[in-house]
């Protein structure tokens, strides 16, 4: 074999060895997702399966009937990267993550940070892009700083701030993806990795005073008491400043919370790299690579072992950078496949951790209100309609028939959604549990009929004036599912309005209500 062929051989393989190293991030995370599918993978999402999904997704509300008819009509090959980057540069990709992160950090609990200045503090970072280390500094350490007072909330929610341990166990779920809960007595009985040092390492930071900072404890199971200084898992303790008598007001200023905003947001702290990816990686696709979200450890292996590390060396690479990271999940193959198995495939086989398919994930109540005020055409009235210092509407007392009006607002529709489809203060919204209340509610809610009254542009208001079934069938697939409907749908469509004609506008306030109850109006797919 001649030399210069040895030579071309070496530099092909130097080649495909850098065409891998130099790979784009969404490349690598369709390699490390194919190298384990075990089998035939989904083809890409229709152009209204993609739009619908990202809208949701980046936006957190479908798109409108006109967005969905231009993407589609779009001929442009580079089309889905620019509405990705379109969606990622709007104000409305803000609020979303605001919400999303809302439920995250504090789970559907209050605090005594106004809910509008918590809001406004993550929807301007998100919108600016702040990177995820220092946001989660400032949602650590924010007292001395009069600018970040909202970020005090995630501390004082539920009392979090004069509650050491449940501060503890929150900061290991929410930033480290570790419930060390039990952990407090004694080592885990069940899981070698959650160790009662560990605890009260994590406990040890969170006191008021530095002389406070060395914790002893003592397992229930074991006689004899231990200690330790802060520390984090896997790493050193950290020495506690000594302060002299002349450094008083030093002293006084200082608490061991502060070295804790210091040691765990950075990029060598692989368990606060590891957790973001993977609750990023789970808003997006529906599942996360480690499932539960908060039992990172190692007889809980992740999905895709190297995508994780992958996906968490890139982001902390990248300066904690969540635009660039959804973004490159949202480029991605997995993310764009289909949710529909292939025709003949055997369902068994497309298990949601493989990533095969793109996994159906149910729509947050933010997501279902917002989706249902555009979907109805009422959406903007209620964007235009003022707001009361102090709202009086209350949506347990509404659902219960003491509060006789409907919510005539954003903030009290969203109350409405959050208080029927959110989970009860301190569960973590992560499975998909519905109800028979949110079924009722869908099903018989008064404000549904109200928003479905022909009435200042909406959606029956805009579909009665169209000549023919057909077009007012097809309207109203588009508004609420963001696609068009298909010949059967069509056919039925028409027939149930041709039956109900007497009817008028009830008919069709009935067929889009039908449409908004369904499931495929709640899910994201």
């Amino acid at each position: 074999m001649s030399s210069s062929f040895h030579c071309r051989l070496f530099m092909a393989v130097i080649f495909a060895m850098s065409q891998v190293a130099y790979a784009d991030l969404h490349e690598q995370i369709d390699q490390a997702i194919s190298a384990k599918a075990g089998g035939e993978v989904a083809g890409p999402a229709t152009d209204e399966e993609f739009v619908r999904r990202l809208y949701l997704d980046l936006a957190g509300i479908i798109p409108t009937a006109e967005d969905v008819t231009s993407f589609v009509a779009d001929s442009n090959p580079s089309k889905r990267s620019a509405l990705i980057d379109r969606l990622l540069a709007a104000p409305q990709y803000g609020r979303r993550m605001q919400e999303a992160m809302t439920a995250i950090l504090l789970e559907r609990r209050t605090g005594s940070v106004p809910d509008k200045e918590w809001h406004k503090y993550l929807t301007d970072s998100f919108n600016a892009n702040k990177p995820w280390n220092v946001l989660t500094r400032e949602l650590l350490f924010a007292d001395d700083d009069e600018g970040l007072k909202p970020a005090r909330k995630f501390l004082g929610v539920a009392g979090r701030e004069k509650a050491p341990h449940q501060m503890t166990q929150d900061i290991a779920r929410l930033f480290l993806g570790r419930s060390i809960m039990c952990a407090q007595c004694h080592d885990h009985p069940n899981i070698g990795d959650y160790t009662q040092a560990e605890y009260f390492g994590l406990f040890s930071y969170l006191q008021d005073k530095p002389e406070q900072a060395k914790s002893e404890f003592e397992s229930v199971f074991v006689k004899g008491k231990k200690e330790t200084f802060p520390r984090l898992p896997g790493k050193e303790q950290v020495t506690i400043p000594v302060f002299t008598k002349e450094q008083a007001s030093e002293a006084k200023a200082f608490r061991p919370r502060l070295l804790l905003a210091r040691d765990l947001p950075t990029s060598d702290n692989e368990h606060f790299n590891r957790n973001i990816v993977n609750r990023l990686w789970f808003l997006m696709m529906g599942r996360g690579l480690v499932q539960p979200l908060d039992l990172h450890h190692s007889a809980n292996p992740p999905s895709h072992p190297e995508l994780l590390k992958l996906l968490a060396d890139d982001f902390a690479t990248h300066q904690y950078d969540v635009k660039y990271l959804i973004r490159q999940i949202a480029l991605s193959k997995a993310y764009q496949r289909t949710s529909q198995i292939p025709a003949g495939a055997d369902s068994r086989q497309f298990s949601p951790e493989t990533y095969r398919l793109f996994n159906p994930k149910p729509l947050s109540p933010e997501q279902l209100a917002w989706s249902t005020m555009r979907a109805t055409g009422n959406l903007v009235a209620l964007e235009a309609a003022p707001v009361p210092e102090k709202s009086t509407f209350g949506w347990y007392n509404y659902i219960n028939g003491r509060v006789a009006n409907p919510p005539g607002n954003i903030p009290d529709v969203l109350d409405l959604f959050v208080g029927v489809f959110g989970n009860p203060p301190g569960e973590a919204e992560v499975d998909f549990t519905p109800s028979m209340g949110q079924a009722l509610f869908l099903l018989n809610e008064r404000l549904l009929q109200h928003w479905l009254e022909p009435r200042n542009g909406n959606l029956i208001e805009q579909v009665k004036s169209k000549a023919e079934s057909q077009m007012i069938v097809e309207a109203m697939y588009l508004s609420i599912y963001s696609r068009r409907p298909t010949e059967v749908e069509q056919k039925v469509g028409i027939e149930f309005l041709a039956t109900h004609k007497a009817r008028g506008d009830l008919a069709l306030a009935d067929l889009a209500w039908a449409l908004i109850a369904s499931d495929e109006f709640r899910m994201n797919h």
